[in-house]
């Protein structure tokens, strides 16, 4: 008797756990129906990375979800298309990643990512960043990247507000060669003393530092790492040897060779 004793009660503490997940499972059914978003006076944002950037905002998010989605506060939980909002906020241009999700309190909760610019490029009339992946974006309203800024002759066809790569595969590449030489640079002497790099018309770059009246010619974007070191080179040997503004031009486009010319 004592074995279906046991047998009785294990089954009615299945039956009873059962029920609970039933009413409860209900109940929560139930809670999701009624209870409401409180809209974007409790909307909660989280950027998770860099400080630096600042191109997306708490203002931005709300106006996007109150222009492309509209009337998201006070549904009931249940019918809040997290999916819709998470592809209306993906859609713009800076960010990167975006997860949202709502808490039982019916506060809307927005977690991203931006993009991270690794070189900034102004052809006259139309700026845009790049980041590490050759992903081309534009400027932003809010915010500003300290990176490199290329200008002059850029072989990129690219319009206002595109985002994206270059549809060419020659651009492509152009473009691959300087995020390269962007990302190289993030550190040392270069992301200290270089303010701007300018293509001319037959795709030469000259580097123009942020102090001195050097010029350093570089060449097409090739050899990247061995000019660079050529460029640190000169800084922690030829420059010390001489007066500020000595030297007009310092040439790095030879294996091997730092070419400095008065």
């Amino acid at each position: 008797m004592i074995p279906i004793a046991r047998r009785g009660l294990g089954l009615l503490l299945i039956v009873t756990c059962a029920t609970v997940w039933v009413v409860s499972s209900g109940m929560s059914r139930r809670q999701l129906r009624t209870r409401t978003c409180q809209g974007k006076g409790k909307l909660e944002v989280t950027v998770t990375d860099s400080l630096e950037r600042r191109f997306v905002g708490k203002e931005n998010i709300e106006e996007w979800l109150d222009k492309e989605y509209r009337a998201y506060a006070g549904l009931p939980l249940d019918s809040v298309d997290l999916n819709r909002i998470e592809h209306i906020i993906q859609s713009h241009s800076a960010v990167k990643d975006c997860e949202a999700w709502l808490t039982d309190d019916g506060i809307l909760h927005v977690q991203l990512s931006q993009r991270e610019p690794v070189v900034r490029f102004d052809d006259g009339k139309n700026g845009y960043y790049a980041d590490a992946t050759g992903f081309i974006f534009p400027l932003q309203a809010r915010g500003e990247a300290d990176v490199p800024v290329v200008d002059g002759q850029i072989p990129l066809r690219i319009p206002r507000g595109f985002k994206g790569e270059p549809a060419e595969e020659s651009e492509k590449q152009w473009l691959a060669q300087m995020v390269d030489m962007a990302c190289a640079m993030k550190d040392g002497v270069w992301k200290k003393n270089i303010s701007h790099i300018s293509v001319s018309a037959d795709g030469n770059l000259t580097l123009y530092p942020t102090q001195g009246q050097e010029r350093f010619l570089f060449g097409p974007p090739v050899r990247i790492q061995e000019k660079l070191n050529l460029m640190e080179r000169y800084y922690d040997t030829v420059a010390p040897s001489q007066n500020p503004g000595y030297y007009r031009t310092v040439d790095l486009r030879y294996r091997g060779q730092l070419v400095c010319r008065q």
